[in-house]
């Protein structure tokens, strides 16, 4: 049994349905196997006790005219069955005395002076006990034979033994076994049909949970409503109250970052202030160092922000209105090049997600790609799925520009490194986007553009509407 869980296991997945059907088929299939068995081993047990008896009559028959008043070596003539008068029709009888000469035992006519098969004696078998087996007659068939010991007291004592076709039994057992074949197999098929039914049936509490948990991540719902079975009302319930609590953890993340930011940008502004009456060099000084101190602030208000709302439920950004404006955005601010912004992106992608998340993610790349691009950036969206089947959005953003080497390429996405410092910008970018695709379990590559210069492959999750 140890051998074959793992089997199963690796055979039904991850799915409670297939689990329980495959389960339930194996376990359907060894019990009817077993019970097959224990049916044609008692079937054929039946049969031959049956075709025993049938050949103790004929015995008993020849016991009785053996004992009759007379020479026991007389001709003891016909026992009322024709077929032992045939020459080899398969039923035979003999008479004989232990250790007899051949032309002393009596034998019916159907022998046709053939020899009779005797069965060996066990050690711990009685006088008079019937012995019970098979062997071969003259024409090689199988026979069942009988045989039986009977004293006579002073006229000695004789061995009867009576023998008929053994493949009678095989017959009627094969035909049993046709027939049992035959029911135990529209049996197991009419049960695993209801166990599918049952497995149907019973799962359909949890088919709807899941149904209403999809409505929640989709946005279509904010509780899960509906009557469930005792066994199911409580895990709905507890969901409950886990997306109730989540709310209210969210909300005050919220909160809490903005008194954060407000806490810490009132500050700076008063420093940068009381700076200007400083002597030119240190007033620049303070404006440079708050300036980078106002882009780490928010920079980690903004990882915090996101990080409280990364991945919640019911949160949900249509993709191509926040990629058609960005689109627009920075072919203004680029217009100097002439820049072109292609964008390929279906209706109905949607990015489970915040929508200020998505436009800084897809803002920064997209900047990223007009910094160094000659005149085209291509921006492409579609919906893939992975090996368990969840749906992720990717983005693809592509430039015309030069280009990377691959080793340079890793080195773009560390914190504050910046491959050409004419560029403008903090070298924060990139890093930010790599940090916000973390947070909702995404992951950015670079690769290089069908195009001619840099593609950046975002993976985040979404789905289609």
């Amino acid at each position: 049994m140890s051998r074959i869980r793992p089997i199963l296991d690796r055979f039904t997945g991850r799915s409670i349905a297939v689990r329980l059907a495959v389960s339930a088929l194996f376990w359907s299939f060894v019990i009817l196997l077993i019970a097959g068995l224990i049916l044609s081993t008692l079937y054929r047990d039946n049969t031959e006790r049956a075709f025993d008896q049938r050949l103790l009559v004929y015995a008993n028959t020849l016991a009785s005219n053996l004992v009759a008043p007379g020479d026991p070596d007389r001709d003891l003539g016909p026992i009322g069955d024709p077929r032992f008068e045939l020459p080899l029709s398969g039923w035979y009888w003999q008479v004989a005395r232990p250790n007899a000469k051949p032309w002393e035992i009596r034998s019916s006519k159907s022998l046709f002076g053939g020899q009779f098969p005797s069965l060996t004696p066990s050690i711990d078998d009685k006088f008079g006990q019937i012995r019970r087996g098979y062997g071969k007659a003259p024409d090689e068939r199988g026979l069942r034979v009988i045989e039986r010991d009977i004293d006579l007291g002073e006229d000695g004592r004789f061995v009867i033994r009576v023998g008929g076709p053994s493949d009678e039994i095989d017959t009627n057992v094969r035909e049993f076994l046709v027939a049992l074949t035959v029911t135990f197999t529209l049996l197991g098929m009419a049960l695993g049909f209801t166990t599918l039914l049952q497995i149907r049936f019973g799962l359909q509490p949890l088919v709807k949970l899941r149904s209403a948990l999809g409505a929640i991540r989709r946005g279509e719902a904010e509780r899960i409503v509906g009557d469930y079975p005792r066994d199911i009302k409580p895990l709905a319930s507890e969901l409950n109250q886990l997306l109730e609590t989540n709310r209210e953890i969210l909300e005050r993340a919220r909160t809490q970052v903005g008194n954060l930011a407000h806490a810490l940008k009132t500050p700076l502004s008063i420093i940068v202030n009381e700076a200007e009456g400083a002597p030119e060099e240190v007033a620049a000084k303070v404006r440079e160092q708050a300036a980078v101190m106002r882009d780490q602030v928010n920079y980690y208000l903004d990882r915090a922000r996101a990080a409280a709302l990364a991945g919640t439920l019911g949160t949900l950004t249509d993709v191509e209105p926040v990629i058609a404006g960005l689109a627009r955005t920075f072919a203004k601010i680029y217009r100097d090049k002439d820049l072109e912004v292609d964008i390929v992106v279906p209706s109905g992608l949607r990015f489970r997600g915040e929508r200020q998340d998505l436009e800084e993610i897809a803002g920064n790349l997209i900047d990223n790609a007009a910094k160094w691009a000659s005149g085209r950036v291509v921006v492409t969206a579609e919906i893939i799925r992975d090996e368990e089947e969840r749906s992720h959005l990717r983005l693809l953003i592509d430039d015309d520009g030069p280009g990377l080497p691959e080793a340079a390429r890793a080195d773009m996405l560390k914190r504050g490194r910046r491959l050409d410092e004419t560029k403008p910008g903090s070298g924060l970018g990139l890093s930010i986007v790599t940090d916000l695709a973390a947070l909702y379990r995404g992951s950015l590559k670079l690769e290089a553009s069908p195009v001619g210069g840099l593609r950046a492959v975002l993976e985040l999750p979404g789905d289609r509407a």
